[in-house]
């Protein structure tokens, strides 16, 4: 990450805690904190938790939370219950009184929002929220087994088209000529693809596209082609592009193909790091000028 990928993100918070009215000294006109309520509404949705995993999970000083639980336990909105054989921890629930509050927080913070907001379009605040909901996975730990496999889809074409084109300009300095191949390679297959000699797998986490890989058949009896093996950057070093190289030669094999071949630019060395370390073999490399730039062709092909 680089200075300025920080500097927007500052920015970014700087902006949405004076828009949300999150610096008022009392929120929602309560007499409490944000902070303090935020406790409130942890433990309204997930009634048991420990005061120690709730410090975690907000990274709030324990003897911080010690008080703040305190001062709930004053007013009645929370109960505390000893963890059976551990003296020193317990658990928290709200009280009848703390679920009425934290409804009467929610409802709150609820109609703020809308009215903050009132001057937005909705299509302009539903992009906003669907924004945000990526930001949040983006920020969260990649978790691998959250990623699933899929067959080719409405709109994935577009998506294909487009990241290839802009990436490869990004980092390779590859012109507007590259784009057209990609279409052309996609266009084929959605108009005539054999289902079971070809398969396009699509990489995603929820509803985010993170990587593809086809396999497709090369014109020659008993070989497959593999193409289009893409990885977006948030989704590069997690052993995905491996588990996309085992789908694409799992299904090659299963559908009765005896080679698999490919073609690439020496530049992709991650990628064919990968081809190497999974037993496909160099037969071809030849530098050209493609796309605007100077490149090393390669081809590359397996036994299976």
């Amino acid at each position: 990450m680089t200075a300025t990928d920080i500097d927007r993100i500052r920015s970014f918070n700087r902006f949405y805690t004076a828009r949300l009215g999150l610096l008022a000294r009392h929120y929602l006109g309560t007499g409490r904190s944000l902070t303090e309520l935020r406790v409130l509404i942890e433990i309204a949705g997930d009634a048991g938790i420990s005061a120690r995993d709730l410090a975690r999970r907000l990274d709030l000083d324990e003897g911080y939370l010690s008080r703040v639980i305190a001062g709930f336990l004053r007013d009645g909105w929370v109960a505390r219950h000893p963890v059976p054989g551990d003296k020193r921890r317990y658990n928290l629930t709200l009280t009848v009184a703390g679920q009425a509050v934290a409804e009467d927080l929610v409802a709150r913070a609820r109609a703020d929002l809308t009215a903050r907001l009132a001057d937005i379009p909705p299509p302009a605040l539903a992009a906003a929220a669907e924004a945000l909901s990526r930001a949040e996975r983006l920020l969260t730990p990649p978790d691998p087994d959250a990623v699933t496999f899929r067959d080719i889809a409405v709109g994935d074409a577009g998506w294909l088209i487009q990241r290839h084109g802009e990436l490869y300009a990004r980092d390779e300095g590859f012109d507007a000529s590259f784009e057209p191949l990609v279409a052309e390679i996609l266009t084929a297959f959605l108009r005539a693809h054999d289902p079971a000699t070809e398969r396009a797998f699509i990489a995603t986490r929820g509803p985010d596209r993170l990587g593809s890989i086809f396999c497709v058949q090369s014109g020659e009896p008993g070989v497959a082609k593999l193409r289009l093996f893409f990885l977006e950057p948030e989704a590069r070093g997690l052993g995905l592009g491996q588990r996309l190289i085992d789908a694409c030669i799992g299904f090659a094999r299963g559908a009765g193909y005896r080679r698999m071949v490919l073609w690439t630019h020496e530049s992709h060395r991650a990628a064919c790091a990968l081809y190497a370390k999974n037993g496909f073999e160099m037969t071809m490399r030849k530098p050209v000028r493609s796309f605007g730039v100077d490149l090393v062709e390669q081809s590359w092909q397996i036994a299976l």
